[in-house]
């Protein structure tokens, strides 16, 4: 079928989306119309709190039940919000929560992320609104998020963690020589082997194998650049040994004929994934990528909603989508993507660059996707000292799905009120 927006809008949406929630639109049936939305709140914590939990959306109902979701920011979500309700003078806008049913989340989410032009802090503010409803929906039925969404296709799920950074300290060339090194990296190797989840397949950084800086544009890599690649992750490969996964982990860095180069480079170690090499957006790169080198290709972190991951899709670019669901357009929108990428035999991980509530929320979101078979996960995923319970577990390398009502976060309001941003009101 050629993809027209006529069309797009109909297969995309419509149908994944009617898909994807009739289950829990039937289970929510009974409930519907009981329960109204009275506010929707932010918070953002200071940086003692990490990953996208510094930052908190909260949806208040007149049932007394709360909603819970992760975003990023404070005073970007508290405009994000204001636009959605209406602004000062202007009236509420008839794409609002405010005295809504909270269980209508279908209409919600078309209200958010189709009524009006998007901003990547909108689409934040939004895809956190997104997931406190789910929240506050399985609060209502009194159900975990995986059920709604027709789960658990699985009890626990596998993760991939991390290898730090190197030091501030270092220069790039330092870092470099540092991963060069070969009794550094056995060092290395004790301490992931050592991370109290039991983890068994890790990112490591490619900036410091190419005296760069994370993130920052690195072209036109010849043979001895990519040789030092190549170099760091055989050494990595050597203190890890074959019983652990090895992600080669970009941040955009590389240019299509850099990112052949170092894709062949580290083919011999099997990387799990080679993540994020090129621009985030789609194009051709991607696909003349895909087609020249036999390592698979993950990216995703950066992209939100079906319209930004469809194309990857459509021309079996990457082999793994990888969705971040705070970038992605909450729950809704990332199980539009899945649905989608079902059809396509792709395989849907999460980006969770970890926090409390991320941790929860990303957690049954896999637990509810078939094709969601992996998460991320920090090594510091049951530091939450935001919560008074429902710490995430991990063992083996898999996290265990809890059965909590909604996400199951479960907040400690004098950890939040002591930790609060500077100048940050208190959930205005």
């Amino acid at each position: 079928m050629v993809l027209t927006r006529r069309n797009f809008l109909r297969t995309a949406l419509a149908a994944p989306i009617g898909a994807s929630l009739a289950h829990f639109q039937s289970l929510a049936a009974p409930a519907m119309g009981q329960v109204k939305i009275t506010a929707i709140k932010a918070l953002e914590l200071n940086n003692k709190s990490r990953g996208n939990s510094r930052a908190l959306i909260k949806i208040e109902t007149d049932a007394g039940l709360v909603g819970y979701g992760p975003s990023e920011g404070g005073p970007g979500s508290r405009v994000a919000i204001a636009m959605l309700e209406g602004m000062p003078g202007r009236g509420p806008t008839p794409t609002g929560l405010i005295g809504k049913d909270p269980l209508a989340i279908h209409v919600h989410f078309h209200n958010m992320f189709y009524s009006h032009a998007q901003r990547p802090r909108d689409i934040n503010t939004y895809s956190g609104i997104d997931m406190a409803l789910w929240d506050l929906a399985g609060k209502i039925l009194n159900q975990p998020v995986h059920r709604l969404l027709g789960g658990p296709f699985r009890t626990e799920i596998d993760t991939y963690s991390h290898l730090g950074p190197p030091p501030r300290t270092l220069s790039p060339i330092e870092a470099q020589n540092d991963y060069l090194d070969k009794n550094k990296w056995a060092e290395r190797a004790h301490v992931l082997k050592s991370y109290k989840g039991g983890f068994k397949a890790f990112k490591i950084d490619i900036h410091p194998s190419l005296a760069a800086r994370s993130g920052e544009f690195t072209p036109n890599l010849g043979p001895r650049e990519a040789d030092k690649v190549r170099r760091v992750y055989e050494l990595a490969r050597e203190a890890l040994g074959w019983d652990y996964d090895i992600d080669v982990h970009c941040h955009n860095e590389l240019d299509l004929n850099s990112a052949i180069r170092v894709a062949r480079a580290v083919e011999a170690i099997k990387p799990i994934f080679f993540e994020d090499p090129l621009f985030p957006d789609y194009s051709q790169s991607w696909k003349s990528l895909r087609e020249n080198t036999s390592t698979p290709l993950l990216t995703g972190e950066s992209l939100a909603l079906i319209e930004g991951t469809l194309p990857f899709m459509q021309n079996s670019a990457v082999d793994y989508l990888q969705m971040d669901l705070v970038h992605a357009g909450g729950i809704t929108g990332t199980k539009i993507i899945a649905d989608v990428g079902a059809s396509y035999r792709m395989p849907i991980c999460l980006h969770n660059v970890s926090g409390y509530a991320l941790n929860l929320a990303s957690q049954q979101f896999g637990a509810s996707v078939f094709n969601c078979p992996r998460i991320e996960c920090r090594s510091w995923y049951d530091e939450a000292p935001e919560a008074t319970g429902n710490i995430p577990v991990v063992k083996d390398g898999k996290m265990q799905v809890h059965t909590a009502p909604g996400l199951g976060i479960m907040l400690n309001d004098d950890y939040l009120k002591a930790n609060r941003a500077e100048g940050e009101p208190w959930w205005s």
